[in-house]
């Protein structure tokens, strides 16, 4: 046994305590790590411990695939030591570890990093994140949290920060998944954009009674307008005409209730239990994004399908492992591109996003010169006690509408200090305006194409 005194020591420390020739004490020499980019996607990285073991992020996971392989050499000495010459002599030479490049990209994971950062210190949340996403590919570009850890420091952060709450932190989503609903509702045929409803503020079903966040009079509207002005009682109503599995069935295709695995220790999480376990309510509530639980990962994903023409591009993090010689191996993990719904199904729920921003709850998320699309979501968050003493408050945006380039996801989770969806969709939209200006997307000007929220007219009415 043995106990160490201190670790990282510089040579010349080094050389000082051995100069004191105290029996037993011994220096070793180690492997130091180094992480220039700090705490930029410091729990995405990980880290290692003071020993060299990989604890954390992708030093852990990806441990076997970047660690190398010692060489050899196997030679004769004489007896003082020195190697017999033309004796019997071997060698395995050392092959370096392989790199890994990621689709992450640094610029915007830093931005997205300090939106989520002033987003949660701002409102005093327990954390805020984001996941940017490339609405082509599934590629993460960003997966942001508020706290990070800084992985040449790790101590310095709380452990639950140590890994991404992007992946680790599932919750009920609220009004973005009412997405699904009409997606699955429009796919199905049972409903069109346009199809009216009468919508009052509360609403009996099945000895249930649902309630709209806030009182209004009772409103003829169209399926655009319920999504747009984010009802309740209207997206229980379209989800009636469907049948629990239909709708159960969607939610799976999108995702909903199963893993998503990025290559790190753990994979992100999501919780869906079949319908045959659902209540009374729960099948009502699952049609507004309660009672189900999934990762703010999982909402990007579930966007980047309804931006990318009904197909779903499973998330990908790690683009490639790169040989010492330059040779790359494409990351697969299994998963392949799936369609979720119809390419008609699709350009309609943008049609329905963008009247969100033009007429809806999100007019905050607008980015001149851009058409965008988005859904909003404010859903009772549990406590440590399991009981409802919070909330979450998350946008989902999507953009350019013309040709939609990336999802951005935002998520602030149980604010103390004025946390609202209007202040999600603005760090949304900042970080959008980002990626936009960044990847240089002309901004178009275009008018929106939006649907009408109303039956009748005006379409301008008190909420």
């Amino acid at each position: 046994p043995y106990a160490v005194v201190k670790r990282s020591v510089t040579p010349e420390v080094r050389e000082r305590a051995l100069a004191v020739r105290v029996p037993g004490v011994l220096a070793d020499p180690v492997d130091r790590r180094t992480y220039p980019n700090g705490a930029v996607a410091g729990s995405v990285v990980g880290f290692m411990g003071g020993d060299g073991e990989p604890l954390e992020g992708l030093e852990l996971s990806q441990d076997a695939v970047m660690s190398g392989t010692e060489g050899t050499r196997t030679f004769e000495v004489g007896a003082d030591g020195i190697r017999i010459p033309n004796a019997e002599y071997e060698e395995t030479p050392a092959v370096d570890g392989a790199d890994l490049r990621l689709t992450l990209d640094k610029d915007a994971q830093w931005f997205a990093q300090e939106q989520m950062g002033a987003l949660a210190a701002q409102h005093q949340a327990e954390w805020a994140n984001a996941v940017v996403m490339d609405a082509r590919t599934g590629d993460v570009l960003a997966m942001a949290d508020s706290t990070t850890a800084d992985p040449a420091e790790p101590d310095a952060t709380d452990a639950r920060f140590r890994t991404p709450t992007t992946l680790t932190t599932p919750y009920e989503p609220g009004s973005t998944g009412k997405a699904l609903t009409l997606a699955a509702a429009l796919d199905a045929g049972v409903v069109e954009p346009e199809d009216a409803f009468t919508v009052p503020n509360r609403m009996d079903f099945h000895g249930q009674t649902i309630s709209d966040a806030g009182r209004h009079p009772t409103f003829d509207m169209t399926a655009a307008g319920i999504f747009a002005r984010s009802y309740n009682t209207g997206t229980v109503q379209i989800a009636e005409r469907l049948t629990d599995q239909q709708r159960y069935d969607a939610m799976r295709a999108f995702g909903i209730g199963q893993p998503i695995p990025l290559g790190l220790p753990a994979p992100a999480t999501s919780v869906l239990v079949p319908p045959s376990a659902w209540d009374g309510r729960q099948r009502l509530v699952t049609a507004f994004g309660q009672g189900y639980t999934q990762t703010t990962l999982h909402t990007a994903q579930m966007y980047q399908a309804l931006a990318n023409g009904g197909m779903l591009m499973p998330a990908r993090l790690i683009d490639a492992a790169v040989d010492a010689d330059g040779a790359e191996r494409r990351w697969e993990d299994g998963r392949t591109p799936r369609r979720v719904v119809s390419e008609d199904t699709a350009a309609e729920m943008l049609r329905m996003m963008e009247t969100v921003i033009t007429q809806g709850t999100s007019k905050a998320a607008a980015i001149p010169g851009y058409r965008v699309g988005g859904k909003s979501s404010t859903a009772e968050a549990a406590g440590q006690t399991g009981r409802y003493d919070g909330y979450n408050y998350g946008f989902t945006a999507v953009a350019p509408l013309d040709d939609p380039r990336f999802v951005v996801s935002v998520s602030l989770h149980r604010p103390t200090a004025g946390g609202s969806s209007k202040v999600a969709a603005e760090a949304a939209a900042r970080i959008m305006e980002h990626m936009l200006r960044q990847a240089n997307v002309p901004a178009t000007g275009a008018d929106p194409h939006d649907y009408r929220v109303f039956v009748d007219d005006p379409q301008e009415r008190p909420w």
